[in-house]
């Protein structure tokens, strides 16, 4: 591809937050960052929430028509470790991807006064925070503790080596988000989830097989909880992983790897971008703009 990177190396962190610690998951996230830049990596992508918890296996104390104190108090901790955009976590992430000369895209939980939000934030290798995206539709319990994203927020990131941007876990499931987000012209479709599910991998290869673009999803690791969650199997992890990148012609490329932490890296070439679209490309040549026309409004909510 004319004036780009061709050929260059991508990673996928499969790893777990400190959970509700921001300062200690931030040093987590910088340690990481610099183990895929060793490994010659231009761009990390860290899953959904691990900035500083996805909190897999709480109620936050919430039954229709009532919530507990200890929920609430569930609630002050989670806000407590989350992150203001802009704000100090922001900073620290952006030294981290300015001393690993990196890009680096972070799922974090973002708070705005009293409301939280499901956000990935993007940043340069010379530290530039370029943006975030927060995520439009939190899945079934997610709703009581995050909030909803809006149009505002679906950025897209012009790098050396390409277009990307990022779909948070089941926001992938959401058919015109996937087109507006084809239409963007994204050459990297970054998918941090928590979703460690056999079907993910499925989803995976057919949104890069449509979009013919590259797929790189990472996916939180947590091991079993023990005594904490004394419901929980002794023996299950509380989140499995399943992180994996995908070529545009729907390709495992690396991955899935399930039940540990792992760096994947793999070696992407933008110009099977362009191979792909000869025969397939869906808000192009493949599109009937006559008869199909989708209307997104990119405004923030009043």
């Amino acid at each position: 591809m004319e004036d780009k990177w061709a050929s260059f190396k991508v990673a996928v962190v499969q790893a777990a937050p400190v959970a509700f610690d921001r300062d200690r998951t931030l040093a987590k996230v910088h340690s990481l960052a610099g183990e895929a830049a060793h490994e010659g990596a231009r761009l990390a992508l860290f899953p959904e929430a691990f900035v500083s918890a996805y909190p897999r296996g709480l109620d936050f104390g919430a039954v229709v028509g009532s919530r507990t104190d200890e929920g609430r108090e569930d609630f002050r901790r989670y806000w407590e470790s989350s992150v203001d955009i802009p704000g100090p976590a922001i900073d620290a992430l952006a030294r981290t991807a300015r001393s690993h000369a990196i890009y680096l895209v972070v799922g974090v939980v973002e708070r705005d006064r009293g409301t939280l939000y499901c956000s990935v934030v993007f940043f340069a290798p010379d530290g530039e925070y370029l943006g975030k995206h927060r995520k439009v539709m939190p899945t079934a319990s997610e709703r009581l503790v995050w909030g909803f994203g809006d149009g505002s927020t679906l950025p897209t990131v012009d790098t050396e080596f390409g277009r990307l941007g990022a779909v948070i876990c089941w926001e992938n499931y959401m058919p015109l988000l996937r087109t507006a987000m084809y239409a963007k012209g994204l050459d990297i479709w970054c998918a941090p989830t928590v979703d460690e599910r056999d079907i993910w991998q499925t989803s995976m290869r057919h949104i890069a097989y449509e979009g013919r673009l590259f797929v790189v999803s990472a996916c939180q690791y947590q091991p079993p909880p023990g005594p904490t969650m004394p419901t929980w199997p002794l023996d299950r992890p509380l989140i499995r992983g399943g992180s994996v990148i995908v070529s545009p012609l729907g390709e495992v490329l690396v991955g899935p790897v399930y039940g540990r932490d792992e760096l994947l890296v793999a070696t992407i070439d933008l110009d099977d971008v362009v191979r792909g679209r000869y025969d397939l490309d869906v808000t192009g040549h493949y599109a009937r703009p006559d008869v199909f026309t989708l209307k997104v409004d990119e405004g923030a909510n009043k």
